[in-house]
Order: C-alpha cells, then structure tokens, then sequence
C-alpha cells in the first residue's frame, strides 16, 4: 500500500474518485424497490425491551419503593409541574393505594389548588372506584374555591342527576345561579327541570333568566317556550314585557320578527301590523333590514294595495332621514322627501318636514345659497293653501319668509308676488297693494315693478300703472324696456299719443341706457304708425348724429322707400339712393371695410329693384374684391411665430391709391438695388 494513501483509499482527498465510466448498469434498481426495503428494514425490531416479571410480594415491595422515589424525586425537582403530581396519582391508583392517591392529589392541591385540571383528575379518580361522597366533597370543595368554573357545576349536577337525586342536583343549580352564570347554565338547569316535567318551576327559572340576562335572544327563547307549551297568552305578555324591558333605546329587529311571526301564526294580523310599524319607525335602516324584508313578506301575503305601498314609503322614508343625517343641507333630498309625504296624504307628517326643512338654513347671506332653499317655503305655502286649504296658515309662512330674507343684501321678488297673488285670490286687493308698495320701498327690483304693473293693469287701475312706471323709471331710468312698455301704455290702451311722444322724446333724452337701439326703434316704429313721416325723418337724423352705423343707414334707406308719395315713389328712390351714397362715403372715410360690403349688399338689391342700367353698374363698380393674406396671429411669440389666413376686401374707388403706392415701393427698391451694384462696383476696382 501507498504511504500516502490511507486505508478507506482515498488518501487526504475525502471525495471519492470520479466515475470514468458512467453507461447503465446491467442491473437496474427502480426507486420504489429501494422504498420498500427501506420500508421492510424499518419494520424490523431493532431492539426489545424485557419485561420484568415480580414473583414475590418482597420483589413488589421493592418495586413500588423505587417508583415512588423516581416520583418523589421528580416532584422535588419540579414541583410545580402537575403533570408530575397527576402521572403519581394515576400509578398509586394503578396499583390500587387509594389512599395514597388522595394523599398525591391533596399534596398537589397544596400547591395549585387553582388548577382546574388536578380537581376534575381527582374527581374521575373517585367515580372511578365507586367513592360518591369523596366526589362529592371534592365538587363541593371546588365549586366553593373556584364558583366561576362552570365545568365543576356541571359535573357536579350530571353526578347527582345520574345518581337519581333530583333535590341535591337541584340544590346545586340554585347555588349555581346565585353567581349569576352564562346563559347556557341557566338553560343547562332549564332543561334538567324539562325532562322531569317540571314546567312551573322551568317557567320561573326563565323569569329569574331573563331579568339577569335581557337580551333579545333569551326573551324569544322564553317566548318559544310558551308557545310550545301552548300558552299564547302568557307568549303575548312575554313578548311585550320584553318590548317594554329594552326601550327604544336597546330595541331589536330579532324580537319584533318574533313577535310578528307568533301573531301571525295566530291569525291576528293587525297585530302583526302594528308591530312591524312599530319597529320600522323607532329603528334606523341599518338596524331594520330583517324587518323590512319581513314587512314586505307579510304585506304580500296578507295584505292589500295600501298596505304593500306603505311598505314602500316606509322604506323610502328611511332611506331619506338617513340621507338628511348626513347632508342636512341638500336641499334636494327635502324636496323629494316632502313629496313622498304629500303622496302619503297625512298633512301632520307633510308639515313635520316642511318645518324641519326650512329650519335649514344656508350658510352664509350670498343668493347661490338661497336660490334652492327658497322654493321650500313656496311648495311648503302652496301646499298649506292648495291642499290644506288653510288660508292662515299661508299667511304665517309668507310672512315667516318674508323676515327671514336678508333684503338689505338681496331679495326674490317671487315670493313677494306669489304672496300678493296669494292676497288677490283672497279678495284682499289693498293688502296685496301694501305687500307690494313695502316690496318696492325695501328692496326695489324690476321684476317686483313689472308684477305690480301687471297687476294693477289686470284691474285696469291705468293711474296706478302710470304711476308706478313713474316710479320705475325713477329708480331705473336706463331701463329701455321700461320706457318703451309705458310708451305703448299710453298709445294702444290709453289713446293717449302726445303723452306717448313725450315719454319717447323723455327717454332718447336720457345719457345712459342699456338698449338704446330698440328705444329709437320703438320711438321711430310709433311715428310711422302715427304716418308722421317727417317726425320720423328727423328722428333718423338725429339718430345718425349719435351714431353712424351702418344698420340705421339702411334702415333709414326702407324707410324712405316706404314713405307714399302722391307722385309715385321716384322722390323716394332719390332719397334713399342719397342715403345709400353718404353712407357709403361715411364707411370708405372711416375704412370700415366690412360696413361698406354690407352696405354695398344693400345698396345693390335697391338697385336692381328700383334702379337704371347705369346706377346698376356704379353700384357694382364699387363692390370689392376678396383676397385671401397672410398675418401674424395674435398668440404668436418671438420663438412661436404663428401665421394665420384670413380674407380682405380691395375696393375699387382704392385702387388708384394702392397703385400708386405700390409703384412708389418699386421705385424705393429698385434704387437701392442701384445702390449696392453701384458699391459692389467700386470695392471691385
């Protein structure tokens, strides 16, 4: 052997050589042979241990005084181990030491007396061999130690039940009970008193139940118990005493279905309605699902068209006062709200939320916040006067409204007409009147000035029309509408043309207006129906001083067209062409290029209707030219040059200009061409 091998082979290299040859074996050996022998070699018995045979009491004695050292000695080192207390018992019971035993179990109780599991190994242990009043006295000693371990009791119970003595398993419940235990203690006792038949003292054990454990679940269970025994009227008085017990406070959508279910079973479903009502308007939604569904069930069932549609408004009711608890300001949910209880038809419940809406009031004294909120007091009057017919009523909300608007800030003039229509439809005509005239003295507006026109014009008082437009044109004096509305008072309904003229001349007199244009249309509109033609061509005159707009330029054009003269309308031909001729000098001073097109537009329609051949084409000499440029847009940068298209019109009374213009350019550049060939000449020599 090589020196520097050692005697495995492989010398200081612990790996083993490489496989030179790695083709198959000629014999294969499949994974599950090699699981099963493994399987088989398990199996095997490795090793037994002897059993000891004792011969003799002397061999016993020794035996058990070397097992009760190993014991002791464990005990010593451990003593708080009750595994090693009970394995100690358990083989002094083996070998039949009883007294040993309990001397183990006592000794351990010394020192976890607490320990749940010792006393009930103590207990089986003296079952076991048959010692009743050791396990007695041990229940006893448990239960007083430990009285909230219900497995003692009932262990305790179980015992004396087995043992046929119904009194001491009885005496054992009642101590039992007096620690006020679980719920399964008192139906554990319940039971036992069942099985013996003892209902009178099972009905008196629920009535002790109930009162230490309220809930909703034990008062059904008593419930339950009465209606299998068949005593339907105590089950009633159970289930009310139980409704009358909780409140509204703690009330349970479990105990009405029970309480409904048994009324129905009974055939008293009026009762069974009420109590559905009752629960669904005391709970919230979140805690009334069942109930509702149960609701809805029994309307189909036993119920007709009105009952199933007051399931639905019950239902949408909810869903509203959860959705006003949690936007009280959302205007919208009250109207719907209100609504659905107008439908419902109980004016106490309608009035309930009314009032409870329109105690919500906005933030802030900004109108974007009263404009929803406002209409809830107009449904609310109009419904007190509509539908309750309670005329008072609507009175007191008006007014209620009324004080609550911040005026000075803002105001709605539909609430102060509605109250004043509300005043005339009561053959109240001067109260409306005062409403009206405090409306106008506290918050003016122009809506407030036209109602009361029209209202004072439905009762054809025209002196407090005119009157009050006095007023309004006082307060507003720009207001053309105005102006040109107590104009037409004057000249359809009155008759009266004059003041109609002086209002006019009055109006186109006064410096600001917000529509002048429709003030002098009118003005002129009423001298062409009065056929005042030369009022009306002063009134154009006047209107081109202020304003030179191409519109009144064609417009006063029609008009003189319009005008019959006695000698045909030539006079007017010459006039208008006039018009359409000074016009368009005005236009083509001013470079209004869009103006003239539509002023040439106009003018060339004059023309083929009431021109010659050589007007015709004048006109038409003088229409322009469209071309399409090019010019910088007006978002464009320095770095973003943007160019953008658009169209141009070159009239021909500008083309001379433009001509010479361009020729003056021509010449501008072609001499400073002249110039640079004149330098480029001069550096080259």
């Amino acid at each position: 052997m090589d020196s520097k091998e050692t005697t495995s082979g492989f010398g200081k290299n612990p790996r083993p050589p490489k496989v030179k040859n790695k083709s198959a074996a000629p014999v294969q050996i499949t994974a599950e042979q090699i699981l099963r022998e493994a399987h088989d070699r398990r199996l095997e018995p490795t090793h037994s241990i002897p059993q000891q045979k004792i011969a003799d009491l002397e061999e016993l004695s020794e035996f058990r005084q070397r097992k009760r050292k190993e014991f002791e000695d464990n005990i010593r080192k451990n003593r708080l181990n009750i595994s090693n207390w009970i394995k100690y018992a358990s083989w002094e019971e083996s070998q039949m030491e009883f007294q040993r035993a309990r001397s183990v179990f006592e000794r351990a109780l010394d020192v976890e007396w607490r320990n749940n599991a010792l006393w009930l190994r103590y207990v089986d242990m003296e079952l076991k061999n048959r010692s009743v009043n050791h396990a007695r006295n041990l229940l006893d000693r448990a239960t007083t130690l430990l009285p909230r371990v219900d497995q003692f009791w009932y262990k305790y119970t179980y015992m004396e039940e087995t043992l046929g003595d119904v009194p001491k398993a009885r005496n054992v419940f009642e101590r039992w009970m007096k620690w006020e235990p679980t719920e399964n203690a008192w139906m554990a006792y319940i039971k036992m008193e069942l099985r013996y038949d003892e209902k009178q003292r099972a009905r008196a054990i629920y009535e002790r139940f109930v009162s230490i454990h309220p809930e909703p679940a034990n008062w059904i269970k008593w419930a339950k118990f009465e209606e299998e025994h068949n005593n339907l009227n105590k089950c009633r008085e159970i289930y009310t005493a139980g409704l009358e017990f909780l409140g509204e406070d703690k009330l349970d959508q479990k105990l009405l279905v029970a309480f409904a279910k048994f009324e129905i079973k009974a055939k008293e479903f009026e009762r069974a309605r009420v109590i559905f009502k009752y629960g669904l308007d005391r709970l919230p939604k979140s805690k009334s699902q069942s109930l509702y569904n149960q609701y809805t069930n029994f309307e189909k069932q036993y119920g007709d068209k009105a009952g199933i549609e007051d399931v639905v408004i019950g239902k949408r009711r909810v869903q509203y006062e959860q959705e006003i608890e949690e936007s009280p300001k959302n205007y919208d949910i009250w109207f719907d709200y209100a609504k659905l209880e107008e439908s419902a038809g109980d004016p106490t419940r309608v009035r309930e939320v009314y009032e409870r809406a329109i105690a919500q009031i906005p933030p802030a004294e900004e109108k974007r916040f009263w404009r929803r909120y406002i209409y809830l007091w107009i449904n609310y009057a109009l419904y007190e006067e509509l539908e309750s017919q309670d005329v008072e009523r609507t009175r007191q909300i008006y007014e209620q409204c009324i004080q609550l608007i911040p005026h000075k800030k803002f105001t709605f003039a539909k609430i102060w007409l509605m109250y004043a229509q509300f005043e005339i439809r009561q053959m109240q005509v001067t109260q409306a009147r005062k409403l009206l005239g405090r409306a106008i003295g506290m918050c003016p507006k122009n809506k407030l000035f036209k109602g009361y026109i029209d209202l004072e014009f439905q009762l054809r008082e025209f002196d407090r029309c005119r009157t009050i437009y006095t007023k309004y044109l006082e307060y507003d004096p720009s207001n053309c509408s105005a102006w040109i509305q107590f104009a037409e008072l004057e000249k359809n309904v009155l008759d009266e043309v004059e003041r109609a003229r002086a209002i006019f001349e009055l109006a186109v007199s006064q410096e600001n207006l917000n529509m002048p244009e429709l003030l002098w249309k009118a003005y002129i509109d009423f001298e062409i129906g009065e056929e005042e033609y030369e009022k009306t061509r002063d009134l154009y005159y006047r209107l081109l001083e202020r304003t030179e707009h191409v519109k009144v330029y064609i417009s006063f054009a029609q008009f003189e067209l319009s005008i019959p003269y006695e000698d045909g309308n030539a006079e007017g031909v010459k006039r208008a062409r006039a018009i359409f001729s000074k016009a368009y000098d005005k236009m083509k001073e001013k470079e209004l290029k869009e103006e003239r097109v539509l002023l040439l537009e106009a003018w060339k329609d004059f023309e083929e209707n009431y021109g010659t051949d050589e007007t015709r084409e004048v006109v038409k000499k003088k229409m322009p030219k469209v071309v399409k440029k090019r010019r910088r847009a007006a978002d464009s940068t320095e770095d973003n040059i943007i160019w953008e298209e658009y169209f141009d019109y070159i009239f021909a009374d500008d083309t001379v200009q433009n001509q010479s213009l361009k020729l003056l350019q021509m010449a501008q550049a072609w001499q400073a061409k002249q110039k640079e060939l004149e330098e480029k000449n001069n550096n080259e020599s």
